[in-house]
């Protein structure tokens, strides 16, 4: 029997799974039985909390998507991973450093029980997004279903395009989003935020996640819309944004430094389940 806890930020849901103190072995198959919302628990992605592999980390932070994928960033599950931590007493620190796929997180509580993540400094070079573009540009444009769509694209430890629109409530995410997720011009797909900006120190969000579909929040992708948003002169450097889930904190100072992302993370329930 493995222990698991079912958590959420903004409605980005996770199980939790404590791989220091027990031992799991798990394949993309049962992942994608695990996280069938009928016939299994349901989530948008699992995390492992696993031995660091740096001498300076805590931790090492692993996420696989609903499909079975690994994936290297989701910036929600880095406070439910923050959250686990403290509540499973892995951890007293008020700042906790992690081990990723795409490097290295600090995480950290502040007085109001909020969690800061320093998501790292954004990558625009098109080979560290990936996106199959010979030189870095504000707008890339793609041809998708006979139309051209034009987008910033940035990484933020996973490949994020982000579309500007002027009504998340009606934009095409569903079907837009799975045929940017697929198009050849993202080697490695891509994550496609739909940014409707309200003023410039808010932002209405909603993100078509590779390998899990729409979710009600994406913490990677809150803070490449406002990267984006950024480096176009449309935003400020600290923004609220405004997702299905809730409402997350970012700022971001500019080229070259990291971006941090605060908001909260709920623990729902607790579990254990047969592999």
């Amino acid at each position: 029997m493995i222990n698991f806890t079912k958590m959420h930020g903004l409605g980005n849901d996770f199980i939790v799974i404590d791989a220091i103190n027990q031992h799991i072995s798990i394949v993309p198959e049962q992942i994608r039985q695990l996280s069938d919302r009928h016939f299994g628990i349901g989530f948008d992605q699992l995390l492992l909390v696993e031995k660091p592999v740096s001498e300076n980390a805590d931790f090492k932070y692993r996420i696989f998507n609903a499909d079975g994928g690994e994936v290297d960033q989701c910036g929600n599950g880095a406070r439910c991973f923050a959250r686990f931590v403290r509540d499973k007493k892995l951890s007293d620190k008020d700042e906790i450093c992690v081990d990723t796929n795409s490097g290295q997180l600090v995480l950290h509580f502040d007085h109001n029980q909020l969690i800061t993540v320093n998501m790292g400094i954004p990558q625009h070079a098109p080979a560290e997004i990936p996106v199959l573009a010979e030189q870095e540009s504000r707008f890339y444009t793609i041809q998708v279903n006979d139309t051209e769509k034009a987008f910033g694209a940035v990484s933020m430890g996973n490949p994020h395009a982000v579309i500007q629109v002027t009504d998340v409530k009606t934009a095409p995410v569903a079907e837009l989003g799975k045929a940017l997720e697929n198009h050849i011009f993202f080697p490695e797909r891509v994550n496609v935020g739909f940014m409707q900006i309200v003023d410039r120190q808010h932002i209405k969000l909603r993100v078509f996640e590779r390998g899990a579909a729409e979710t009600l929040a994406c913490g990677s992708g809150a803070c490449a819309a406002v990267v984006i948003g950024i480096e176009h002169n449309l935003l400020e450097h600290t923004v609220c944004v405004e997702l299905p889930g809730g409402e997350l904190t970012i700022n971001w100072p500019g080229r070259g430094e990291p971006v941090l992302m605060t908001g909260p993370a709920v623990s729902v329930f607790e579990g254990q389940l047969t592999l």
